[in-house]
């Protein structure tokens, strides 16, 4: 359980100290730094973050395979990290990205590439 001076520094200083989840996951939001464009949200570990920081590079952990990986080291669709900032809480991270090729395993740009357009859930493809 977190103090709450723990919790006062957490909110309010300037450590990083995040707060990854019972699986030991932080989500991460990621957008293309020139335009704002919502790419991705993903999940980083421990590592995953540290690798991030370290190397500029976006490092991100796969829940389907539970491994480690570099965007773009098989596809070569590459996020370089401009910004990366960490919310109030710092459970959430959010990284300004430029992005090399479409960010999204499908091919598409991002990921959010349908819009829900009727109250029966209907998708529509956007952007």
């Amino acid at each position: 359980m977190t103090s709450s001076s723990d919790s006062a520094a957490r909110e309010n200083g300037l450590d990083l100290m995040p707060r990854f989840d019972a699986s030991g996951l932080i989500t991460a939001v990621v957008t293309e730094a020139g335009s704002g464009a919502l790419l991705m949200v993903a999940h980083m570990n421990e590592a995953a973050l540290r690798l991030t920081i370290e190397s500029g590079d976006a490092w991100y952990w796969s829940r389907s395979r539970g491994a480690l990986w570099r965007k773009g080291e098989t596809s070569g669709h590459t996020q370089k990290v401009v910004e990366l900032r960490i919310d109030c809480d710092q459970d959430a991270v959010w990284l300004q990205v430029e992005q090399t090729g479409p960010a999204c395993h499908t091919g598409a740009h991002s990921c959010f590439y349908r819009a829900v357009r009727s109250p029966e859930g209907r998708l529509e493809r956007v952007g």
